[in-house]
């Protein structure tokens, strides 16, 4: 047998081999991917995080701490007086009472309007609702207080001055709300409709029983930022109610700022109890916000 007759060995498979390698590859450079944005993430909640904890710190210090140098982040002698001094000094049990109600009934208002004019926008089919909706997004390009003069005059001519109704009705109707709506709804599958409708379903029906349930995440995401919204209103009902037992909490914190010395400890206190119900809203209502199966009753 000559060595050209004699078989040659067969060469070593290099696919899993490489495959491992380059399986190694893909996972260390995802975990590098992920620590680097886990990264990111931490330092950023930190940077945002320090001034908050700087200032609910600083509510526990007394008076005579708070501009003492060197500057301290922590407490030497933590109290308890500014919030005691806080709740003394205004009637916030009064303020807090009315401002629940007013982002109450603005929030179930501004949900409930703003899906039905979302719904509209993104299912129905007309060039005047799309020149509406350009027209709701125009108001977004304007600053707040260019609409403050009109919106007292029209509020005012209408008997609403100095009452709850007159703060509510104005900000009942966002475009944020109408936009966020519209843009979920267009990404329901019209086919979903279009089966409800051939099985007998009317509109308000499809509405009410696929549309509505579908979109409790949107629903939640913008009741909260509603109520975060109203909740922080100043400038609106300052303008609105010139009657003490009907102010909110925000003017309430601002009666106590005194015209010639500002006490900060008390202002402070102040600003912390105002920052308690959105913080119980939030944690109460943000594991509910999670996504929607869309697809659902519909079949591949």
């Amino acid at each position: 047998m000559t060595t050209t007759d004699m078989p040659r060995p067969v060469d070593a498979d290099p696919g899993p081999a490489v495959s491992r390698k380059r399986t190694r590859g893909a996972t260390s450079g995802g975990l590098r991917r992920a620590v680097s944005a886990t990264t990111l993430l931490w330092i950023l909640a930190c940077l945002y995080g320090l001034p908050v904890l700087w200032f609910v710190l600083s509510s526990l210090k007394p008076s005579s701490e708070l501009f003492s140098y060197p500057l301290t982040l922590v407490p030497h002698n933590p109290t308890l007086s500014g919030f005691k001094a806080a709740w003394e000094s205004a009637n916030f049990s009064q303020y807090f009472i009315n401002t629940a109600i007013v982002c109450v009934i603005t929030t179930v208002l501004t949900v409930g309007v703003s899906c039905c004019t979302g719904y509209a926008l993104a299912k129905y089919d007309n060039r005047w609702l799309k020149a509406f909706f350009i027209c709701i997004l125009a108001t977004t390009m304007l600053p707040s207080e260019v609409m403050l003069a009109p919106e007292f005059l029209v509020v005012r001519n209408l008997g609403l001055y100095n009452s709850f109704a007159g703060i509510i009705l104005p900000a009942v109707l966002t475009a944020t709300g109408c936009f966020m709506f519209r843009q979920f709804f267009l990404t329901v599958p019209d086919e979903l409709v279009e089966a409800a409708r051939i099985d007998g379903a009317r509109e308000l029906s499809i509405f009410l029983r696929i549309m509505v349930p579908l979109s409790r995440p949107i629903m939640l995401t913008l009741a909260i930022l509603s109520f975060q919204w109203r909740w922080n209103d100043y400038i609106w009902p300052l303008l609105m109610l010139n009657d003490p037992s009907k102010f909110t909490v925000q003017i309430g914190i601002q009666s106590i700022v005194g015209a010639q010395n500002i006490n900060w400890s008390v202002l402070l206190g102040a600003s912390v109890i105002s920052m308690i119900p959105l913080i119980a809203v939030f944690l109460v209502f943000q594991r509910y916000v999670m996504g929607a199966d869309i697809n659902a009753g519909l079949k591949d």
